[in-house]
Parts: C-alpha cells; sequence; structure tokens
C-alpha cells in the first residue's frame, strides 16, 4: 500500500520545526497461514535459503561468534501424525506464516522510502542508534522479520554482524499486536458478529459463492475452523497466491474447476466490507477499537508527552503488527474510509514544534493526511493537547482503561 515517499512528502511551512516521529504498519508480505491453507493445494510454495533465522548470541567472548540457524520445514512419513493434517503445499518447507523474500525486499524499500524523508528531517544517524530510534515487534515472529528489512533501509550503514536491537511486549499484555486481555472488548465484538442478522446478512447472500469456492478447496460447509463464519480465510489464501504471483486455485479432483479472478475479487471486496463492519460501521465497533487497541493509545500519548517535556531523546519510533492493529487504529480514530489494512499499510504520527513554542500534530495515512469522521477532521496540523483530549475520552487514562476491561 501507499506509504511516506520523498516524491510524495509535503512539509508545512518553514515556521513547523519537526520533532518526532512515530510510525506503525502492517508487515509485508507473507506465505499464508496454515490455517488458511487447503487440506492439498494444487500449486507448490518453495521457500529454500529463505527460511527464517533463529539462534542466540552473547555479547562478548565465544557466545558472540557463533552459527546462523535457518529453519526448514519437513513431514516424516513415519511420524503417525503426519498423515493427521493436511499437506497443504505439497511438499514445502516454508513456515506458514513467514515473511516472503518478496516481502523482505519491500521492508527494505519501505525502510528506505522512510529514511530518504526523515534521516535530514530529524538527523538521524544512519546507523541504528537505539538513543534516537526505537524499533518495536510483536511476538509474531513475522514482525521480527520485516524489521530485518526494515532496519537496514531505514539504517543503510547498520554492519550485517551486528544485531539491531529491537523492543518488545510479554505475549499476553502486548498493546501493539494486541494481545492483552479485556473481556469487555470480546464481548461488544461477539455482540455484532456471530449470530447477529446484520453480520450473516452478507454471508446468506454469498451462499453461492461459498459453494465454488468450497467445491475447490474441499471445505465442508459445515466445518469447525471458521471458514464459513466470515471470508477471512479465503481472502487470506487468495490474496497470498495473487501476491506473490502464483495462480488462483483450482481442485485437485477436477483442474477443470477453478476460482476465476471475478470470485476472487468479490472475495477481496467482502473482506473489506467485513473489516469496515468490525472496526466502523457496526453499532459499537468504536468502543471495541478503543478498549482493544487503547493500551497502544495510552502509550503513544506518553511517547508524545516524553518528547514535549524534554524526558524522553527518542526521535522516531516504529512498531511494526498486524492487520488487527492498522483496522484497531483506523477504527479508534474513526477513519473516514474503512478498508482491510493491506501489506505494509502504515500511519505517521508527525509531532511538530511552532516558533511560537506550541505542539501540532499531522497524522499520515498512505502518506497523505488522515480524514476522520470525528470533530478532529483531518489529522493536519492539530493542536497536540486536542489529540489527547481525543484519546482521553475514548479511554481515560491508563488505570481507567484497565478497570473497563477488568470489571
Amino acid at each position: 500500500m501507499p506509504h511516506v515517499r520523498k516524491r510524495e512528502y509535503i512539509s508545512p511551512s518553514n515556521d513547523f520545526e519537526l520533532q518526532y516521529v512515530e510510525v506503525i504498519q502492517r508487515h509485508q508480505k507473507r506465505t499464508p497461514y496454515g490455517s488458511n491453507t487447503f487440506f492439498k493445494e494444487d500449486v507448490t510454495w518453495d521457500c529454500r535459503n529463505a527460511g527464517q533465522i533463529h539462534g542466540g548470541r552473547g555479547p562478548q567472548g565465544p557466545s558472540s561468534d557463533v552459527a546462523q540457524i535457518q529453519w526448514n520445514s519437513f513431514n516424516d512419513k513415519s511420524n503417525p501424525w503426519s498423515t493427521s493434517v493436511g499437506p497443504g503445499f505439497p511438499g514445502s518447507n516454508c513456515q506458514f506464516p513467514a515473511i516472503t523474500p518478496e516481502g523482505l525486499e519491500d521492508s527494505l524499500t519501505h525502510g528506505k522510502d522512510l529514511h530518504e524523508v526523515y534521516s535530514r528531517l530529524l538527523g538521524l544517524k544512519s546507523r541504528h542508534d537505539p538513543s534516537q530510534a526505537t524499533i518495536r515487534v510483536t511476538n509474531n515472529v513475522i514482525t521480527s522479520q520485516v524489521a530485518s528489512g526494515l532496519a537496514k533501509g531505514l539504517f543503510p550503514d547498520t554492519p550485517l554482524d551486528s544485531p539491531v536491537q529491537v523492543v518488545i511486549q510479554s505475549n499476553g499484555i502486548d498493546s501493539l499486536e494486541p494481545s492483552y486481555k479485556c473481556s469487555p472488548a470480546d464481548n461488544i465484538r461477539s455482540a455484532y458478529t456471530g449470530s447477529n442478522p446484520d453480520w450473516t446478512e452478507h454471508l446468506t447472500a454469498a451462499s453461492a459463492l461459498y459453494d465454488k469456492l468450497d467445491r475447490v478447496s474441499g471445505i465442508d460447509r459445515n466445518d469447525s475452523a471458521g471458514w464459513h463464519i466470515s471470508f477471512d480465510h479465503y481472502y487470506d489464501n487468495l490474496s497470498a497466491k495473487q501476491c506473490h504471483s502464483k495462480s488462483l486455485p483450482c481442485s485437485t479432483n477436477d483442474t477443470t474447476l477453478c476460482v476465476t479472478e471475478e470470485e476472487a475479487n468479490t472475495v477481496y471486496r467482502l473482506g473489506n466490507y467485513e473489516y469496515s463492519y468490525y472496526f466502523r460501521d457496526a453499532v459499537n465497533s468504536t468502543a471495541y477499537s478503543a478498549l482493544h487497541f487503547g493500551a497502544w493509545f495510552v502509550e503513544l500519548k506518553a511517547r508524545l508527552e516524553g518528547k514535549i517535556n524534554g524526558s524522553s531523546g527518542v526521535k522516531y519510533y516504529h512498531n511494526i503488527g498486524h492487520d488487527g492493529s492498522m483496522a484497531s487504529l483506523m477504527g479508534f480514530l474513526q477513519i473516514d474510509k474503512m478498508v482491510w489494512p493491506g501489506m505494509g499499510s502504515e500511519a505517521v504520527f508527525e509531532l511538530y514544534k511552532k516558533d511560537n513554542g506550541k505542539y501540532y500534530l499531522r497524522v499520515l495515512w498512505s502518506g497523505q493526511p488522515m480524514v476522520t469522521s470525528t470533530p478532529l477532521g483531518k489529522l493536519d496540523m492539530i493542536p497536540v493537547e486536542t489529540f489527547f483530549e481525543y484519546i482521553d475520552t475514548m479511554v481515560g487514562s491508563g488505570a481507567e482503561l484497565f478497570a473497563a476491561c477488568n470489571p
């Protein structure tokens, strides 16, 4: 998706000076989740020499000079459990999910584009300096894979043999993924999805499409894995293939029975409808986003305040999250036009100081000022206190949010 790039970037007037930038993005292109693959796919997916890098490293001495480890998935037929799950992509050595080489290239380009804009405006070093810049990931390893490409693009002189330090919150309390527990948020969403007629209406209307997709995939209409409670599974399966120039699927039992381009586009359209319903259109969807992602906004407010009062020297903060992170953010800010956030989609919070000493905020979506349906309107050089007031109105303090999630 479009993001901040030098050729489209527009700086405000000279009486504003950029002080701080915070980026939040969805990860780049990846293989589909294993739960979103058919029992047996009609195409292959090869990840030789492109697997995930794992291992440990000490700060000094022998433990600092150890081998890198790269994963290659495999199935051993002598393992009696290997036949209890589908082969998925036949003979694949990939992880599902994993950022692909194409996704890594996108991550590198994304980092380079941001470097071209913000390194000069913020005075960032060409080598990653944790006192200046922070990169944050989630407990899902695909965000760290993205970070490896992004960091090299953002900080081109960072040595390849020098690990880039990123920050991560513990699973179960992470505000970025988000993974913290909030039963009232879950209850709100359950009330407007599930068997709610406002939700099931589009699923019923798409019955003929489901019939065709199921004949191709072999998925049973009464499956228990969630293929028919939304279009999420089919969306991920089809889009991951097309993003990597793979053909749309055909039945392994009848190679003349294939998903058409028109049918795939309908799945994508319905997926966008579903995300708009989840986060913008359903009754109480804004309350859901506020509870579900409010902790991240409480943290954002604290980081902006830290920059304003001088307690933080960090100039640049980059969050690598997921579609659920981005969609919740868009719902929290009540973006005017909601979409399913694509791979690499980003929102950028720019903090400026005017020559009169006051601070202002600009929020960019797809490289342009975000338009919302709130009284804030277009988020283009609004007083930062006004933005803080909006966060307070939505979730209150951190203690109040915690109490709301744990009644």
